[in-house]
């Protein structure tokens, strides 16, 4: 019996709650049709050029992003626009594409959980609970215990390690010794002052502030950018492990592919490489 992007739908609202999503986020269904009956689906961050190619080229008719591919208004659909092309090539290709972004961050066990536990993080509670009394243990960002104390210096070579990274940005004092670590896959630097207020000795997250960055330097607390691609790329591997989980328990007969094209949209460049 085929599956439809419906179906889909309901087992990712059961996972994460689309009504976890921030009021100026667009999750869910945002091109295509609940009823279409989905073939293979294909898995990535961004709904760029390079991923909605890839499904086209393997004939994934479902994409499912952490960002959403619609994110503003649209007045329009120009398709002499980016945003336009891309909406123009899923119609044209019969692909439907979802978005699960702030719902995905939000819920228990979601983005941030994923990153905590990468790094060895336990006893996780998020840093801003969201008070939803239906969904207990969601909210913004992760704070908890190392399973075991470790140099400031170790613990910034197991986050170049765990994300795939050759340099960080740090702001602030690196910590002789970390116990407590705080981490918000993606934009979390309006979380920093709470990380700290809850006993962290480091705080990993995206696109840091300047401003937070020189409240950090002043206070000596330490917190590290480790780039919005690298914090959420696990948002991918994330949906890949509870959609085939998924798929196994409900006996659908489709692939799930994470994205083999997608790649870190900043490379770095130093004096010598010019």
């Amino acid at each position: 019996m085929a599956v439809k992007v419906g179906e889909i739908l309901e087992e990712l609202d059961d996972f994460a709650p689309f009504s976890l999503s921030e009021s100026w986020d667009n999750t869910g269904l945002l091109i295509g049709s609940a009823e279409m009956a989905v073939s293979s689906i294909l898995l990535g961050l961004d709904p760029c050029e390079s991923v909605i190619s890839e499904a086209a080229e393997k004939k994934c008719n479902l994409v499912i992003t952490h960002h959403p591919i619609i994110f503003k208004p649209l007045s329009s659909i120009d398709t002499g626009t980016v945003i336009g092309r891309l909406i123009q090539k899923a119609l044209q290709n019969s692909i439907s594409v979802i978005a699960c972004h702030t719902n995905l961050d939000n819920t228990a066990y979601g983005v941030s959980d994923a990153l905590g536990n990468a790094l060895g993080i336990t006893g996780m509670s998020p840093i801003i609970p969201s008070g939803n009394s239906l969904f207990p243990g969601s909210g913004s960002g992760r704070i908890g215990t190392l399973e075991q104390e470790v140099s400031g210096r170790h613990f910034l070579q197991r986050i170049m390690d765990s994300l795939g990274l050759d340099r960080l940005q740090v702001a602030g004092r690196i910590p002789e010794r970390i116990n407590r670590a705080a981490v918000c896959g993606g934009s979390g630097s309006g979380f920093a002052v709470r990380a700290k207020e809850l006993g962290a000795d480091i705080y990993l997250t995206a696109e840091v502030k300047h401003d937070t960055a020189r409240w950090a330097e002043d206070e000596g607390f330490c917190i590290v950018d480790g780039t919005h691609y690298a914090t959420e790329r696990l948002a991918v591997h994330l949906l890949h492990e509870k959609l085939t989980e998924t798929a196994r328990k409900n006996n659908w007969n489709i692939k799930i592919i994470p994205t083999e094209t997608e790649r870190h949209p900043f490379v770095s460049v130093d004096k010598n490489s010019l």
